[in-house]
C-alpha cells in the first residue's frame, strides 16, 4: 500500500489542523493507520492509530483529548484532527500502515512521505 500525507501548515497556539492520509494500492480497511510525529534529532513519537475492525482509537497522552483520528473507508483516508494545537505539537507528521495498531514505529512497513506542522505566534 501506499500513503500520501497532507494537510500540514502553520497555525498559531490554540488553532486547528485536519492532516489526511490517503492510501493506494489496496484497500484501507485492510490496515490499521497510525500518526507518528517527528522533530529534527529526536525520536520518532507515537501520536494515535485506528484500528482496522472496528475502529478502535488510541492516542498518546499527550494528544488525548485534543486530537481525533478517524476513518472513511469508502474514500481510502485516514484524518487526524488536530485542536487547540501548541508549540509541542510542531513536527513532520507521518502516517504508517500495518496489520495492528503498535506504539512501535519499526514494527510499520508502509509509510507515508511526511506533512509539516508548525505551531508558533
Amino acid at each position: 500500500v501506499q500513503l500520501q500525507a497532507s494537510g500540514g501548515g502553520e497555525v498559531q497556539p490554540g488553532g486547528s489542523l485536519r492532516l489526511s492520509c490517503v492510501a493506494s494500492g489496496r484497500p484501507l480497511d485492510y490496515f490499521s493507520i497510525a500518526w507518528f510525529r517527528q522533530v529534527p534529532g529526536k525520536e520518532r513519537e507515537w501520536v494515535s492509530c485506528i484500528d482496522r475492525s472496528k475502529s478502535g482509537a488510541y492516542y498518546a497522552d499527550s494528544v488525548k483529548g485534543r486530537f481525533t483520528i478517524s476513518r472513511d473507508n469508502a474514500q481510502n483516508t485516514v484524518y487526524q484532527q488536530m485542536n487547540s494545537l501548541i508549540p509541542g505539537d510542531t513536527a513532520i507528521y507521518y502516517c504508517a500502515a500495518d496489520n495492528v495498531c503498535n506504539l512501535n514505529d519499526q514494527l510499520y512497513r508502509n509509510w507515508g512521505q511526511g506533512t509539516l506542522v508548525t505551531v508558533s505566534s
